[in-house]
């Protein structure tokens, strides 16, 4: 198995983590990625980084089935609009390819913020970092490598 900077940086944190392997040949949906990985869609989530009018960017966390609400996303980093960032940007800010990004190991820190029903779930799965990869860590496992703010941010 090939580790991801992110299974590295949780392994060096010490904290407890399930890693998934799927066919990496493509970058799929989240909900067919939870699909591949027998999953609930639920408990499935995707990184979404954006970026504001005051061009600071966000990153956003929220279930693979939900659609972020931009209105919603903008009131909670306290912005007056946000929209998302352009695919061929991504690389350049985070370090990861659209349907490769993930919260954690980012090239710089944004602020984050995953979705209310997180708090909810025992573990969540999100992207490992590179297409193909998934992991699955506890919320309080997560805040000990990504400062986030629980908000309602989806549709």
């Amino acid at each position: 198995m090939e580790k991801t900077n992110v299974m590295r940086i949780l392994d060096q944190k010490k904290i407890p983590y399930h890693h998934y392997e799927y066919d990496n040949s493509q970058a799929y949906s989240g909900t067919e990625v939870a699909d591949m990985l027998g999953q609930d869609p639920k408990v499935v989530y995707k990184t979404l980084v954006t970026v504001a009018k005051s061009k600071k960017n966000y990153v956003f966390v929220i279930p693979v089935e939900e659609e972020l609400d931009l209105k919603k996303a903008a009131k909670a980093a306290n912005e007056k609009s946000i929209e998302m960032l352009k695919s061929k940007e991504l690389l350049p800010l985070t370090g990861y390819v659209h349907g490769g990004c993930s919260p954690i190991g980012m090239k710089k820190v944004f602020t984050t913020f995953l979705h209310s029903t997180a708090k909810e779930q025992e573990h969540i799965i999100f992207s490992a970092g590179k297409i193909g990869y998934q992991v699955e860590v506890a919320p309080e496992d997560l805040a000990k490598v990504v400062r986030f703010t629980f908000a309602d941010v989806i549709k």
